[in-house]
């Protein structure tokens, strides 16, 4: 029996009209089934196990940043924040000729992508054991920084400015953006070198709900005081 044997009919007809019209490879659909699986285990890091929610949660939700052009022609692609894979292991699988990164300060979440990914077979996806903040080897090299249920506005877009190479982007996915939350982006955005964000709505599943694709550009050089250090845009939001 194969893994994805293991995925209610109900989820994997759902996911094959999700792919019908993405520019996604044959070999997505089983990809995906497959972390729809790992994503099933009790010890998953996540709260929504079961692949009939899946399917829509983590999968659908992710799909959507297919919409985002420059995404779907990255080379090099940078989760911030990655939890159990998503959207990381999505784009991965829909996108083979990128090098996506997880990058997450838990080592057990890291080890858990890693298995995932294998089972998978998704062998463009890379773990980062790290804080976005202390990430050195990652500053200057990324053409696109996604970040999903994160940190406010003005905490990604410090954890991204330094990664991204001259005109990369940034790609924060956002249920509902409050206007004081909205200005502290613009504000942190103007001061860490980076286009104004700009919203694009989205709709990822029927019941979803409508919700905000965040996209900012990187336009100047972020000043050296960026990052500051571990935990501080946390604490002291950027505007806020």
């Amino acid at each position: 029996m194969k893994r994805s044997d293991q995925v209610p009919s109900r989820a994997r007809k759902r996911l094959r009209e999700l792919l019908k019209d993405l520019p996604a490879p044959e070999s997505a659909e089983e990809a995906l089934l497959s972390v729809l699986v790992s994503l099933s285990d009790e010890h998953a890091p996540t709260a929504v196990k079961d692949p009939l929610q899946g399917v829509d949660v983590h999968i659908a939700d992710s799909l959507v940043a297919l919409k985002v052009p420059e995404l779907r022609d990255a080379s090099r692609i940078a989760d911030l924040g990655a939890g159990c894979g998503i959207p990381s292991l999505v784009l991965a699988a829909c996108l083979p000729d990128a090098t996506v990164l997880a990058v997450d300060a838990n080592r057990k979440r890291c080890e858990f992508i890693q298995e995932a990914a294998k089972a998978a077979e998704i062998t463009n996806i890379e773990t980062v054991w790290s804080r976005a903040e202390e990430w050195d080897d990652g500053a200057g090299t990324i053409d696109v920084v996604i970040a999903r249920a994160v940190a406010q506005l003005p905490v990604i877009l410090e954890y991204a400015a330094t990664l991204l190479r001259d005109g990369g982007l940034v790609v924060a996915w956002k249920a509902k953006l409050e206007p004081a939350e909205a200005d502290a982006g613009t504000f942190a955005a103007d001061a860490l070198g980076l286009s104004a964000p700009e919203l694009l709505p989205v709709n990822p599943w029927p019941k979803g709900g409508r919700r905000n694709l965040v996209l900012s550009r990187k336009i100047s050089p972020t000043p050296d005081r960026f990052p500051r250090r571990a935990g501080i845009a946390v604490k002291r939001p950027l505007g806020l």
